[in-house]
């Protein structure tokens, strides 16, 4: 028998097992599938800033950079079709999240993986080539399908490879490699936008192939996890495939409790109806806001369209570009962070030090740009010292959100659903962060043309609300394994009254030959 250890006054099992080279090579290239992520969030907003791209593609913006003095700093971007170029990338991640649910379940994590890969490399190709506004929303709609695959199918495939006691840290390897990506695009489009002749643009969009190609080729010598072979019979390949992973012999009791998840979920013939039953209603709340609440911290405010905004607040498009550099270190390096602390201080901890850190910088980012700027937003000349001060509060913003909301967004999902909901559930979660990223995108110009520096202000309302939802409604899942994770629920002041009173019966099974 495994041994039981208490977290939270929550009675869970301990499996044997050590954190492999072998596992930590896979889980480092899984985790590779958040590039492609993060690459087209930072590529995305330098390109606009690319006169030669708004000139082509983009005619009316191209105009207002050129008479700035005409018009309100808040509003020289203001483009739906523009933002339409940023937004349909996550309409279409939207759309493929049905789909990708049933791939992964029917077909393995890694066939997702392969799938995304593919899609994205097609959609880099188109935008790099593109002669016309059409190729663009094409190619990004491919791009999109891409990331619908993959941001469904890795955190999964993460969660479940890894031992319990390093699943927040491995997991975490995807957001990192997201921010990874974002720095990648924004140092490409530093240098690039400076290549004589216009065509700058090119390179930065067509070089997203390369992160497809590492993802779509990686995927290819990546292990299916053994949750994913149980869940389509290969019982045999997956306890093998488990000792290889957790470096030990005795992995009989692991292996039954994944066996008995299994045997459940097959009882399960729709498990998107079955969210919608009452003992998984903790679930389904989590599913839906957590992703929610991520995008409502204004992060992709930053992300998608740093270059843009640092533009509008009065940086040369050099500066904007550089600065948009600078925030995408600071990101890298508090991921860091969070990967050293998440297994160590817990999930809620970081939530809450992070938010009250975000809430803090946006009201301050609110103040100084409201002062400098006011309503009319023409300020005339921007000292130096002055942007400096912005940037050191925009940092101060970004690093919070690296080390919080940012990876735990996806990890805590990713790794509290029972396996007979998992596919479906991660669905809905990636789903929701895509309705809410597509909505921000797609807004977010307009929204600075008419709230002007009160859209920080915004943003800093709902970091206020979430962080109350997790003080009160979030409970920690540090060191749980995975498929002990109902316990948490069950011991919750408020989630307890939702699932079953009694512990369902662990089906035992034979060690297999």
């Amino acid at each position: 028998m495994p041994a039981v250890g208490i977290v939270n006054g929550v009675g869970r099992r301990e499996y044997p097992g050590n954190l492999t080279p072998y596992v930590t090579v896979t889980c480092i290239v899984a985790a590779m599938g958040g590039l492609i992520f993060g690459y087209d969030i930072g590529i995305s907003g330098g390109v606009t800033t690319m006169e030669s791209f708004q000139e082509k593609f983009f005619p009316s913006v191209y105009k207002k950079q050129q008479n700035d003095h005409e018009s309100s700093k808040y509003c020289r971007f203001d483009s739906i079709s523009l933002t339409l170029f940023t937004s349909s990338l996550y309409l279409a991640a939207l759309c493929s999240c049905v789909v990708a649910s049933h791939v992964t379940r029917k077909f393995g994590r890694k066939f997702s993986m392969l799938l995304g890969g593919v899609l994205f490399c097609a959609g880099s190709l188109l935008n790099g080539f593109a002669t016309a506004v059409w190729m663009l929303i094409v190619g990004r709609l491919l791009l999109g399908f891409g990331i619908g695959f993959t941001n469904q199918s890795v955190p999964l495939y993460l969660s479940e490879m890894a031992p319990y006691k390093f699943r927040g840290s491995l997991n975490i390897g995807f957001q990192l490699s997201t921010t990874i990506g974002i720095l990648v695009a924004n140092v490409l489009n530093f240098f690039f936008a400076k290549i004589r002749g216009g065509w700058g643009w090119r390179l930065s969009l067509g070089g997203a192939v390369v992160p497809a190609l590492i993802i779509t080729v990686g995927s290819l010598f990546l292990p299916d996890t053994p949750n994913s072979m149980i869940e389509r019979g290969q019982f045999e390949l997956a306890e093998k495939k488990l000792r290889k992973i957790r470096g030990v012999d005795d992995v009989d009791d692991e292996i039954n409790d994944l066996i008995a998840a299994s045997e459940a979920s097959k009882l399960v013939e729709h498990p998107w109806r079955n969210l919608l039953q009452r003992k998984y209603r903790p679930h389904l709340t989590v599913a839906i806001l957590i992703p929610s609440f991520q995008q409502l911290t204004g992060i992709n405010v930053i992300m998608f369209y740093a270059p843009v905004l640092f533009q509008t607040i009065g940086f040369g498009s050099d500066a904007a570009l550089m600065s948009a550099v600078v925030t995408g270190v600071v990101n890298l390096g508090a991921t860091m962070v969070s990967i050293y602390g998440v297994d160590k201080w817990g999930r809620r901890f970081l939530f809450l030090e992070g938010g009250f850190q975000m809430l803090i910088s946006q009201v301050a980012v609110a103040a100084a740009i409201g002062a400098k700027f006011g309503v009319d937003g023409n300020p005339g000349h921007l000292p130096k010292w002055y942007a400096i001060v912005v940037v050191f509060f925009i940092c101060i913003y970004v690093s919070a959100f690296a080390w919080s909301w940012g990876p735990l967004g996806w990890l805590v999902p990713s790794e509290i659903f029972p396996l007979e909901i998992r596919s479906a559930a991660q669905s809905l979660t990636v789903s929701m962060n895509m309705i809410f990223t597509f909505v921000i995108a797609q807004v977010f110009l307009m929204m600075l043309c008419h709230m002007k520096f009160g859209l920080f202000i915004f943003f800093a309302f709902f970091v206020v609300v979430m962080s109350i939802f997790v003080y009160f409604f979030l409970p920690e899942t540090r060191g749980v394994p995975i498929e002990e994770m109902n316990q948490v629920w069950r011991s919750h002041w408020y989630w307890s009254s939702f699932v079953d009173a009694d512990e369902p019966a662990r089906v035992e099974m034979g060690k297999l030959n």
